[in-house]
């Protein structure tokens, strides 16, 4: 099965995520910040504008706009204007659920690994473009599938190819497989167009132990702006950022996002007959749309992330 992103950019939060969660409640209580959110749905505005927009004193509208930008709800940049620099802002995210129940509850705990996105442990069928690059530096040669294999690709912080995989061992820890609630994945990545292209679709799947879980339907390449923890040198024309998708398989099916993917369940994984658990993402040569995809690290783009599990399992 396959789902295709709408043209919105989500962020899910649940109680697990206080750090996330609160700032986010925190900037939403606000009828004024909501109401510049609104603004920000049209059009991109500077902080004068939104000041006389909403009858707000400038210092007013300023400070609101910076509590909207530290949550991540609206980025901000600035630009040289007629008086002076000034702050021009723009919508980031369309769409927020959160989930008011705590994921560690009625005897579940809950694991968290972070394997950075350079510590995979097989790369298969690497077709170009492609390429990877540190927070400092490219690696290897540009558009050579055996860069993937480069001794320096462990430092990785963005990756890209057209089509191919990569796969990632993920120990379980001590925890006994058949303990195992829940288990998901998350990573930020988009589709891999030329320079950069909003409108550029990729069919991107994830496997889990050999079963794949479905395919998401990146809409596009984004770089209609600098992701936010990119480095200086990184060129504006390149890439720039991805959306955060979360995978989650539990005892009754698969999902992306919290929607229904796939049938794929617990039992089909076979948590229980290996050593670890492997992960794979990639994107077929036979696919619809190979329109390759980019993967970012805890360096690159919006989310100081790399491939992250995490395992709910009974105590």
């Amino acid at each position: 099965m396959s789902i295709h992103a709408d043209e919105t950019k989500h962020i899910s939060l649940s109680m697990n995520e206080l750090e996330r969660l609160c700032p986010v409640a925190k900037a939403l209580s606000s009828p004024m910040r909501v109401k510049m959110i609104a603004l920000l749905c049209v059009r991109s505005m500077n902080v004068n504008e939104l000041a006389d927009a909403l009858s707000l004193p400038v210092s007013t509208a300023a400070l609101n706009v910076r509590q909207l930008e530290e949550a991540g709800l609206i980025h901000t940049e600035i630009q040289p204007g007629i008086r002076g620099a000034m702050k021009l802002c723009s919508r980031r995210i369309d769409s927020v659920s959160m989930r008011l129940t705590p994921e560690m509850q009625d005897g579940v705990s809950a694991l968290t690994l972070n394997l950075p996105i350079g510590s995979y442990s097989s790369a298969e069928g690497i077709s170009p473009e492609c390429g990877i690059v540190t927070e400092h530096a490219w690696v290897g040669e540009s558009n050579a599938p055996r860069t993937f294999y480069h001794p320096d690709r462990f430092k990785a912080q963005l990756l890209w190819f057209d089509s191919g995989s990569l796969e990632y061992r993920f120990s379980l820890g001590e925890i006994d497989p058949a303990q195992v609630e829940w288990i998901e994945f998350s990573m930020e990545m988009s589709s891999n167009a030329p320079m950069y292209r909003e409108d550029f679709k990729s069919d991107i799947f994830v496997a889990i132990n050999g079963r794949t879980l479905g395919t998401w339907v990146s809409p596009g390449d984004y770089g209609n702006r600098r992701g936010r923890l990119n480095p200086s040198w990184w060129s504006d024309t390149s890439s720039q950022f991805g959306l955060l998708k979360t995978w989650r398989v539990d005892a009754l099916d698969s999902k992306l996002d919290g929607t229904h993917l796939s049938d794929v369940s617990l039992r089909d994984l076979a948590l229980n007959g290996g050593d670890y658990v492997s992960l794979r993402v990639g994107v077929s040569p036979e696919a619809e749309h190979v329109g390759g995809i980019n993967l970012f690290g805890e360096k690159f783009g919006d989310y100081a992330q790399g491939i992250v599990m995490r395992v709910g399992y009974a105590k």
